[in-house]
């Protein structure tokens, strides 16, 4: 067997070493060879590193008689005690000669290290699987510790990631792009959990080690994730069953209820501003909670999430009545963590607005709930929507539901109708969309230049300047109500 020197300069046991003369990129190592001192007199040591076990001066002409003693035998490296730098001539003598020189403060240890990588790669792997199980049937704490301890006993950065490649435990910021990584799936983990590990590439016993140790090792992160799972499932269903008592209460709470509040640390006093977070049926939202949470956290929006439905819902509680400095930033922060939430869900945000009590959470909630049901068909807004800015958009649109705006409106689209490339549709989703063709055709399943002049000739026909807000306004208005009674 053989290993490149660079690899071995990636071994933890190889830390402290450095180059000190020489290239060591293109030189493989096939045994190890010890000698006493400066005066020795190495015979075979073809391929060999050559490790110097006593401290010597370096100063005088016995380490350039050395080099020139290794490298006839046919030494691929010399290893020297202390990392302190060489004469100038011996570096230069080593670089002739094509002998790279290196340093470390234990070359015995360094030596050994080398030999069981090179020759003994079943006591090895023998010996960090024993210390591997060791770990894992006593640690008794979660996923994080063990973690933590793996790659202490492993010497190597560990990490847990998800089914995405996401870091779930071990050090910040987790591997990157470029990082060799060995990985094992954690047995029974959710969503494609796996352990991976920073092995560079060139030794392959320690590789064969560490994937031995990790196969011991996921066993029992599998356990763990499991219960863990179990754990989490349960806070769930406790925080979806408080959340609708609280809907469900009219009046007060009952006492076990608001114990039962206070408990999980919600204030039902205060001002609310609730939040309605809307995915597509089938997503985990007890397994993507912590997405939200941290996209809450990125744009610093605090509060609390509770699993409900095909979705979460969210709320924030102030001691106070917030002004409008408040509750603009408020719905900065939630659009900016819809903006984070959509890089990997599909959702839509709703913001209700703000009301006192536990009365006034339901109601907050209620309002986010039809805003997102809302904000679902607005991509113009990236899926979000606050009812606050709805304002008089809501009462107005209320009103063109009623009977006395209906003959008004059929009078003003009536030219719309009956015309090819239903006008009338395309005309009142291309005024939902803001004027954006793209997302109107997108909407149609038409292609932009068809909604482009479907919307010419609409407004040909209806006479209307849509650059005109107040026409815009009467005619978009027009449009959803006829729609909406037809």
């Amino acid at each position: 067997m053989s290993v490149r020197l660079t690899a071995l300069l990636g071994h933890p046991d190889w830390a402290g070493t450095v180059v000190l003369a020489g290239d060591p990129d293109p030189v493989t190592i096939t045994t190890v060879v010890t000698v006493t001192d400066l005066r020795a007199e190495p015979a075979d040591a073809a391929g060999a590193l050559l490790v110097v076990a006593l401290v010597a001066d370096r100063d005088d002409w016995h380490l350039d008689a050395l080099l020139r003693r290794a490298q006839a035998a046919g030494a691929a490296a010399v290893l020297l005690p202390g990392t302190e730098p060489l004469r100038q001539v011996s570096a230069l003598l080593a670089e002739r000669i094509g002998l790279p020189v290196l340093g470390t403060p234990d070359p015995l240890a360094t030596g050994l290290t080398t030999t069981r990588l090179l020759l003994l790669p079943e006591q090895l792997i023998a010996d960090l699987v024993r210390r591997t199980a060791e770990v894992c049937a006593t640690v008794a704490h979660g996923v994080d510790v063990l973690v933590a301890e793996l790659a202490r006993v492993w010497r190597r950065p560990v990490w847990l990631l998800d089914g995405t490649g996401r870091r779930v435990a071990g050090s910040e910021p987790g591997p990157g792009d470029t990082t060799p990584l060995l990985r094992a799936v954690a047995a029974d983990g959710p969503g494609g959990s796996m352990l991976a590990v920073a092995v560079p590439p060139g030794l392959a016993a320690e590789a064969a080690a560490v994937s031995a140790a990790m196969a011991v090792a996921t066993e029992s992160m599998g356990a763990r994730l499991a219960q863990e799972r179990l754990t989490v499932e349960r806070h769930a269903r406790l925080r979806t069953s408080l959340l609708g008592e609280l809907v469900q209460t009219t009046g007060d709470p009952a006492p076990a209820t608001r114990r039962r509040a206070v408990e999980a640390g919600w204030r039902l006093d205060g001002w609310h501003l609730g939040i309605r977070i809307d995915v597509p049926t089938g997503v985990d939202a007890v397994a993507m909670r912590p997405e939200v949470l941290r996209a809450f956290a990125a744009a610093g929006l605090g509060g609390t999430v509770v699993e409900q439905g095909s979705g979460w819902a969210a709320w924030t509680t102030f001691d106070h009545e917030p002004g409008a400095a408040e509750l603009q930033a408020h719905a900065t922060a939630a659009r900016s963590a819809q903006g984070v939430l959509r890089d990997s869900l599909n959702s839509a945000m709703g913001v209700g607005r703000v009301h006192a009590g536990t009365a006034g959470l339901v109601r907050t909630l209620g309002e986010a709930g039809d805003a997102a049901r809302l904000a679902s068909t607005r991509s113009a807004s990236g899926h979000f929507v606050h009812v606050d800015r709805l304002g008089l958009g809501r009462m107005l649109l209320a009103w063109t539901r009623t009977d006395t705006f209906l003959p008004a409106a059929r009078s003003m689209v009536d030219p719309l109708l009956g015309q090819p490339g239903d006008l009338l549709r395309t005309l009142t989703c291309y005024l939902d969309a803001e004027s954006s063709l793209t997302d109107t055709a997108a909407e149609l399943g038409v292609h932009r230049n068809t909604v482009a002049a479907r919307v010419a000739r609409a407004q040909e026909l209806v006479g209307v300047d849509l650059t005109d807000p107040d026409e815009r306004l009467a005619l978009h208005l027009a449009c959803r109500s006829v729609l909406f009674h037809s």
